[in-house]
């Protein structure tokens, strides 16, 4: 028997497998198929989700300053609580406690940032060159020291005048919301970016903030203080900031159409 030609052997090869039946004209080429298959859709996933941020544990020290603040039923006594408050650290670099100055018996109460080295040294917040300005600024609209209450959110220096922490700020806090509860002030003006943003508990910077009315909840009062955001005047002193001159001196402005109109 002559020898099968080859494609006659595979084509017996295919009928004893089983593959007696043709579906197709042409056999397909499996190589140029799998070259030109589309690729498979990737799996698109979806982001793993942020988890929120942590609220800022409130230092423990703040627990104590909260404490002493509400025991204060007056302004001498809470002179007194700030003073022997020994739950910031600050106190331990500091000269002396800056408590307030003015009169609290106005209807404008200004809080700013913390003593400088001027205060430190004696005793009163806001009589150093940036304070200095501020007498400037108030004369303008007509008032003086007797005519408005002063003080900070820090009661102490903050070593080589560095701004103060989130934890300084948080730990001092309750002590300036008794404060304004004990003055009752017609209006409040927050001098600056951390007196602003501890107040009204913001992250918002202060150009930002400026100009704006706010109420303040104060703890122990029935009705929100109105509150505006300005610079602070140290802030005003820096070199070519005319522009900021003129955003403050529209504020102070609003304060005295407030409290007089």
């Amino acid at each position: 028997m002559a020898a099968l030609q080859p494609w006659a052997e595979l084509l017996r090869w295919y009928v004893e497998m089983g593959a007696d039946e043709a579906i197709g004209e042409t056999a397909p080429d499996r190589l140029a198929v799998a070259a030109s298959a589309p690729a498979a859709p990737a799996i698109v996933r979806p982001p793993a989700p942020v988890p929120a941020a942590a609220p800022r544990p409130e230092p423990v020290a703040a627990a104590g300053a909260r404490e002493l603040a509400a025991a204060a039923g007056d302004l001498a006594a809470l002179e007194r609580a700030v003073a022997a408050f020994e739950g910031c650290a600050l106190r331990l670099t500091a000269s002396r406690t800056v408590f307030a100055d003015g009169n609290p018996a106005a209807p404008l109460m200004l809080i700013g940032e913390a003593p400088g080295a001027e205060e430190d040294r004696l005793g009163k917040p806001f009589v150093g060159r940036s304070g200095q300005l501020l007498d400037r600024m108030l004369a303008a609209i007509g008032i003086d020291r007797s005519g408005a209450y002063i003080t900070n959110v820090l009661f102490w220096r903050p070593p080589a005048n560095r701004k103060p922490t989130p934890g300084e700020i948080a730990t001092c806090l309750p002590f300036v919301l008794r404060h304004v509860a004990l003055v009752r002030p017609r209006i409040v003006a927050l001098c600056g970016g951390t007196a602003a943003g501890g107040l009204l508990g913001t992250s918002e910077g202060i150009t930002r903030l400026r100009g704006r009315w706010f109420d303040l909840e104060i703890p122990g009062l029935a009705a929100p203080v109105p509150a505006i955001a300005t610079y602070h005047p140290s802030y005003l002193l820096r070199p070519y900031n005319e522009n900021a001159k003129r955003e403050a001196w529209e504020d102070l402005k609003k304060v005295l159409h407030f409290v007089y109109d």
